[in-house]
């Protein structure tokens, strides 16, 4: 139980970091480490992505960070996306989630190399325009939304992966808040953070249903997300995002071989 709650901390400060839950580290941690099944282990994701989402979520938004009218237009498009990826999961062989998780986490490290290194630009676009201001260098930072319907789209397909992974539609929202729709880079972390509780309680449901959410597992876990989560939110916005990414990009990688290790092992 106490390793369990420390491996929570470790992936509650690192998913709020960068706005994308923890289920993306806690997953393959319980299931390589303690050989917890892959579905027990997506429960206990979704729930520590609902306990990450609430202690990183407060802190971002008493800063001022998270974009909460964008937020609000993004989850109706993810909560729809959740309840298909969650009702599918159910259904989808351990040996298939495993495979799918680890394309899923190379996508995710090859996506975050696309990120900007700092938040640098101020632009304006009519829609959603808003500012907040920069906790490392005091500067205020304004920019406006750009391309919502791809957003919408896009927030859709985070809330199916979230639904099947239980890792968080962060891993989606936050590249394409950033890259596409204009958002800086630390008001795509916040407002992913803000985001990611709503997706995640809407597939929690179905897990509890069919009995993948084991209190054994769950709890200590989502204790110690929270924790770190709260721990992870306070420094995340004082250091350099490009740092960020380029330890996490080294994790996912690591973690997506042995996923496709596990889903090896299952077909032998």
């Amino acid at each position: 139980m106490f390793l369990i709650f420390f491996i929570g901390f470790f992936v509650g400060g690192a998913g709020s970091m960068l706005g994308i839950g923890g289920g993306v580290l806690l997953i393959p941690l319980l299931t390589s480490i303690l050989g917890v099944p892959i579905k027990n282990a997506i429960g206990a994701g979704i729930i520590s992505v609902i306990a990450t989402s609430s202690a990183a979520g407060a802190v971002y938004i008493g800063r001022g960070l998270v974009h909460s009218r964008l937020a609000m237009v993004l989850e109706v498009a993810t909560t729809g996306g959740a309840l298909a990826g969650g009702i599918t999961a159910v259904f989808i062989s351990p040996r298939l989630l495993a495979a799918f998780f680890g394309l899923v986490l190379i996508y995710v490290a090859f996506s975050m190399r696309k990120l900007p290194k700092e938040d640098r630009w101020v632009e304006h676009t009519g829609l959603l325009d808003t500012s907040y201001l920069d906790p490392r260098s005091g500067n205020t930072v304004e920019y406006g939304i750009r391309k919502l319907g791809k957003g919408m789209g896009a927030s859709f397909l985070a809330g199916n992966v979230s639904g099947l992974l239980g890792i968080g539609g962060g891993i989606i929202k936050v590249p394409i808040m950033s890259l596409v729709m204009g958002v800086p880079l630390r008001a795509s972390i916040a407002t992913s953070n803000f985001m990611i509780g709503v997706t995640a309680a809407t597939s929690a449901v179905i897990y509890y249903q069919h009995g993948y959410i084991d209190p054994a597992i769950t709890v200590p876990a989502a204790l110690g997300v929270l924790l770190g989560a709260q721990v992870g939110s306070r420094i995340g916005g004082r250091l350099r995002s490009q740092k960020l990414k380029q330890a996490f990009q080294l994790l996912l990688f690591a973690f997506s071989i042995q996923m496709f290790v596990q889903a090896l092992r299952g077909i032998i």
